[in-house]
């Protein structure tokens, strides 16, 4: 019996040890798990501000990429309008430009046709001259000149040269319903003489000397000046006068050469 008392109260003193020791031991590893748990959980808040963080920078970078896309889109549709509208002006352009090579083309064969014909245009203009009466002589071989010289220009386009040719025919054109006196030196009877000349259209050419002693007329038949009577002295003096606006128009009589005999 007292060995077994003995017994029971060994083992619970040995229970007491036991319990104390794992007190102690227990105390101290719950106190560094606690720790360790707090600190762990301070990680991870810190770790998911940081992943915030970069959430929203993430977020806000892909925010302006997709501004940006919209953007760009917008400009992708503006060119895409652009460019169509590019093609049809170039399209209509390639139009004009194979009309215009037709014209060319055209341009080019009327310009080997019209060149000749200017050529003779001129011909048939000197000859004319040559054989009308004979007033602003120097003037109108000057202007003949001038055509000689610019059908010879390259720099001259052919249409401004044929241009020139039709205002030469239309002032000669003109010469023959205009009053026109001027002062010229001319030959009569084989002497040279100044005199104003009375220019009446192609119906009569006259001259007067300057003290107006002496009056004459072109003969068409001679292709000379000549003399005549002094009843036409007052009358060429008057128109004289009405070309140089000097007077009235009015009527005065001139002689006109008669109409050559038919051989």
């Amino acid at each position: 019996m007292k060995n077994h008392m003995y017994k029971l109260k060994t083992v619970r003193r040995f229970s007491v040890v036991v319990g104390a020791l794992f007190a102690l031991s227990a105390a101290p590893v719950s106190a560094t798990t606690l720790s360790d748990i707090f600190q762990g959980a301070d990680e991870l808040n810190r770790a998911a501000k940081r992943s915030q963080a970069k959430i929203d920078a993430l977020t806000e970078e892909t925010r302006k990429l997709l501004s940006d896309y919209k953007v760009v889109l917008k400009e992708i549709e503006g060119l895409r309008v652009y460019n169509r509208q590019l093609e049809k002006q170039i399209s209509n352009q390639e139009s004009e430009m194979s009309a215009l090579a037709e014209s060319i083309d055209k341009v080019t064969v009327i310009e080997r046709q019209i060149t000749p014909l200017m050529l003779r245009m001129i011909d048939g203009l000197e000859q004319f001259v040559s054989l009308d009466m004979p007033f602003f002589m120097k003037e109108r071989e000057e202007r003949l000149d001038r055509l000689r010289e610019s059908m010879d220009r390259a720099d001259v386009a052919v249409s401004e040269k044929f241009s020139v040719v039709l205002r030469a025919y239309q002032i000669e054109n003109e010469y023959g319903r205009t009053m026109n006196t001027y002062g010229d030196t001319i030959v009569i009877d084989g002497t040279e003489r100044k005199v104003d000349i009375l220019q009446l259209g192609r119906v009569a050419l006259l001259y007067q000397t300057p003290d107006g002693e002496e009056t004459g007329m072109y003969n068409k038949l001679t292709g000379e000046y000549q003399r005549i009577d002094d009843t036409y002295q007052a009358s060429v003096r008057q128109g004289i006068r009405m070309a140089r606006q000097q007077a009235t128009l009015d009527m005065f009589s001139v002689p006109i050469p008669g109409a050559e005999a038919a051989q």
